[in-house]
């Protein structure tokens, strides 16, 4: 197979957690993988070709079923990029959920990913969330050997902050290619956190400040998973101020010739730090809904942009 790269940034990646049925510990059917197969077609129809996995989601069904919908579909895999994670352990019966980095298990999540996905390699892995006992010496050995020996192509993290990225990047020979956190409308801490200096607001933010910044500088992809809010302002609106949020994206998708659901990956992607956001629906209606984020410079001018952070925030800026 020749070489792939993440995206550029900006880009849109197509979330698969939906997929492979329920989260409860059971087989999977004919019609889950119908159903992984029909939001993957919807997917690339509107030209994402970057499918983000982890191994936890729906305890493996997820990539089992996309596993099944590239046997099926001859040619695909050489035209898409896969990424997943490695690095949460779900509870098990007594057991409880738990973050695990340690070299041996990252190498061993990373063979079952391989043969779920059916395939024989991973073009990204991200650590899914900090270990606390993790030790960056051996987290570093582990993801080399699986680099040297072709099974993982690049490696990124998720859920980190710009101090836990940096000592694990000076380890490793290879660059780190992408931080995933939760970033949207209704996730704004990564945003507020630099504005929120010198205020009283700034103790209670709790964002990790120049964590943008620092994957900027470095060529880091910062990928915004949760990008749609779980719809807050796309349908499903809980509060008079997420009505009148949703309100002016909807007035915005009009004027613009667009859905709602553009408007908001628009808000993401506007940012100069191109913010490639995950979209997670498993809707092939609601994938399709967010085709002019695809290839597209945002169409927001500055102040439209403020406008829609300040209606999601409800409050003046300091």
């Amino acid at each position: 197979m020749t070489a792939k790269r993440t995206p550029e940034g900006g880009q849109l990646l197509y979330g698969c957690m939906g997929l492979g049925g329920t989260w409860a510990a059971e087989a999977y059917g004919a019609v889950d993988i119908a159903a992984a197969e029909a939001a993957v077609m919807a997917a690339l129809e509107i030209g994402i070709t970057t499918f983000d996995h982890a191994d936890i989601y729906r305890h493996g069904k997820a990539e089992s079923v996309f596993g099944e919908v590239l046997a099926r579909t001859p040619g695909l895999r050489e035209r898409i990029v896969i990424q997943t994670k490695c690095g949460i352990r779900l509870a098990d019966g007594a057991n409880p959920g738990i973050y695990d980095l340690r070299g041996q298990t990252i190498a061993r999540r990373v063979e079952e990913s391989l043969k779920r996905l059916r395939t024989d390699v991973i073009d990204v892995l991200l650590l899914h969330r900090p270990d606390p006992l993790a030790d960056p010496d051996d987290i570093a050995e582990a993801l080399t050997s699986l680099h040297r020996q072709g099974m993982v192509r690049r490696f990124g993290v998720s859920n980190m902050g710009a101090a836990q990225i940096a000592p694990l990047q000076a380890r490793l020979e290879v660059p780190i290619v992408a931080n995933q956190l939760e970033m949207s409308l209704q996730r704004r801490d990564w945003l507020e956190a630099g504005v929120a200096v010198n205020t009283s607001e700034a103790a209670a933010n709790g964002f990790p400040l120049g964590t943008l910044e620092f994957c900027r500088e470095q060529g880091i992809e910062l990928q915004a998973w949760g990008a749609l809010a779980q719809g807050r302002f796309t349908g499903r609106q809980d509060s008079p101020q997420e009505h009148a949020t949703a309100r002016l994206i909807a007035s915005l998708a009009e004027e613009k010739g667009t859905t709602p659901e553009t408007i908001l990956l628009w808000w993401l992607q506007r940012h100069p730090a191109r913010i490639a956001p995950v979209i997670g629906t498993a809707s092939p209606e609601r994938i399709r809904a967010c085709r002019g984020a695809v290839g597209r410079r945002p169409e927001l001018s500055h102040e439209e942009w403020y406008a829609i952070w300040l209606a999601a925030r409800g409050v003046p800026l300091p």
